[in-house]
């Protein structure tokens, strides 16, 4: 391995074990879902800015945003939620379940006919499967996912034992479902990736490739897993895209010119 790359991960490695110290400090904190005013009126959201729904990844909780969020509403994202499912959940369906039920929820008490959703790691493949498999692209605009598993990650082949780690494995149903036919999706897709991600093996697995999708690949270069809802270019990168355009009619793959570097 060249001395540039070793150095770049040995940056990125101490860059993640910060990030992880500082999330374990603030993880109590999101285990208890957010409070929700019932009477938020439709006129205290903003015209044209939709709702942003924040989706948590495997093991974690809410708090994971803390950064990302506080970006989104200093930036004009004045409904920002995020929601926390069971880590007794062992199928990413019934997931994907839970997460419909509260769209439905923000769009009948904001007043909005769609939603966007940004999901972190397995938060991001639960997303896709509520917009792919359960109707969502009728009520998703933008799904922007970071660092998911679109093709499956072999990391820790011990922890096999989890039905939802087995899920998010090569070849496993939930991912035949996916990579089967969606004509007609209209929800737009947006995957950030990074090339030094330990967490997806092998990295280009975060990559989305499905010939019925409308969809962005953006990869990032110099940070790891633990990172991407935390480095304020991401943040900038994914205020971007759901700040993006209507979806085209037609279905149009987009594929990045280049690496973001975010070191």
């Amino acid at each position: 391995m060249e001395l540039t790359k070793v150095t770049a991960l040995m940056k990125a490695t101490a860059l993640e074990l910060a990030i992880l110290t500082g999330h374990l400090v603030l993880y109590p904190s999101g285990i208890v879902a957010e409070r929700l005013s019932p009477t938020t009126p439709p006129t205290a959201i903003t015209p044209g800015r939709r709702p942003v729904l924040l989706l948590h990844g495997f093991v974690d909780n809410r708090s994971v945003f803390v950064l990302l969020r506080r970006s989104l509403t200093r930036n004009g994202r004045h409904s920002v939620e995020s929601v926390n499912y069971s880590p007794l959940t062992c199928d990413l369906r019934a997931a994907a379940e839970l997460l419909g039920r509260r769209v439905d929820e923000i769009r009948a008490r904001t007043g909005h006919d769609e939603v966007d959703i940004v999901g972190h790691s397995l938060g991001g493949l639960i997303a896709r499967y509520y917009v792919q498999r359960l109707g969502g692209d009728s009520r998703v605009r933008t799904l922007v996912m970071l660092g998911t598993p679109h093709s499956g990650t072999t990391v820790a082949p011990l922890a096999d034992a989890h039905p939802l780690v087995r899920q998010m494995r090569p070849g496993s149903e939930v991912l035949r479902e996916l990579a089967g036919p969606s004509p007609g999706c209209r929800t737009r897709f947006v995957s950030f990736w990074s090339d030094l991600d330990q967490v997806m093996v092998p990295a280009e697995t975060a990559r989305l490739d499905h010939p019925d999708l409308l969809v962005h690949n953006v990869r990032v270069s110099g940070i790891g897993h633990l990172a991407l809802p935390v480095h304020p270019t991401v943040a900038a990168g994914v205020r971007e895209a759901l700040d993006a355009g209507e979806p085209e009619a037609s279905v149009r793959r987009e594929e990045e010119p280049g690496a973001t570097s975010v070191a």
